[in-house]
């Protein structure tokens, strides 16, 4: 899994940038639970896992679309918007650009660090109005609203203390929003050399944000626990994890359970 945070620029190819930079075998999606309806949305290099009660893919094509028109206009209109490592001012920002303005300020880090869970968050809005249920994956990146319990594996690239962990969730925890950022997996530009930097926060934007700066502040072992006190000291911040190579820290309203 990896958090759609900065990403580094391809020449003349904005639409490279939103949803990855390219395209990634998602294995991981075979392990869905399957009481859902579960369907594949892709416009472009955005390319979504959603399960709600029924299928309403044709509404969020519509959606995202219009999601990624937005941020188009945004880079347009301030370049840096794409391209800074640090929070911007965007006087007259709305919707999900807005909301990635906004998360990228709370966690010091640049806009684009948000940019998987704003879509995220976006698309939940509208389809908590016609479903009880929604899990939508982006790259790794969730936003879920459940009426049971869930479980959610933490996936670590070549740590050994890859898979073996979930974070479990109860019911009364929804909605959430889960987002990991890695040093060592995908393509993402990170500052950190973390395996998963893990964050839930009430909102995926924020999720989003937080675990790219998580990622950022652990470069070593002695690294894990003040990375993890820092992210946790932020009230948005539910709890969070990190795994650097065979070490695992975890902080805030948190159940680490066994997977696999």
């Amino acid at each position: 899994m990896s958090a759609l945070h900065k990403r580094v620029p391809v020449k003349n190819n904005i639409s490279g940038i939103i949803g990855g930079i390219m395209y990634q075998k998602r294995d991981y999606r075979k392990s869905f639970s399957n009481e859902l309806k579960w369907y594949n949305v892709c416009v472009e290099e955005t390319d979504l896992m959603v399960g709600t009660d029924e299928n309403h893919s044709k509404q969020i094509l519509k959606m995202i679309r219009t999601l990624r028109h937005d941020i188009y206009a945004a880079i347009e209109k301030n370049q840096d918007f794409f391209t800074s490592l640090v929070p911007i001012d965007y006087p007259g920002a709305e919707g999900v650009v807005k909301m990635m303005v906004d998360a990228a300020k709370l966690a010091n880090v640049g806009p684009f660090a948000a940019v998987a869970g704003a879509i995220n968050d976006s698309l939940a809005n509208e389809l908590s109005k016609i479903s009880k249920q929604v899990f939508i994956e982006n790259g790794g990146d969730l936003f879920i609203i459940s009426e049971k319990e869930r479980k959610i594996g933490i996936y670590a690239g070549n740590s050994v203390l890859s898979n073996r962990f979930a974070v479990e969730i109860p019911k009364e925890a929804f909605p959430v929003g889960i987002c990991t950022s890695s040093g060592t997996v995908g393509h993402s530009f990170s500052m950190g050399k973390a395996d998963a930097a893990v964050v839930i926060a009430k909102t995926s934007a924020i999720a989003d944000a937080f675990a790219t700066a998580l990622c950022n502040r652990i470069k070593k072992e002695t690294d894990i626990e003040p990375a993890l006190e820092w992210v946790n000291s932020f009230e948005q911040v539910t709890a969070a994890v990190a795994i650097l190579e065979d070490k695992i820290g975890a902080i805030g309203n948190i159940k680490l359970v066994k997977w696999n």
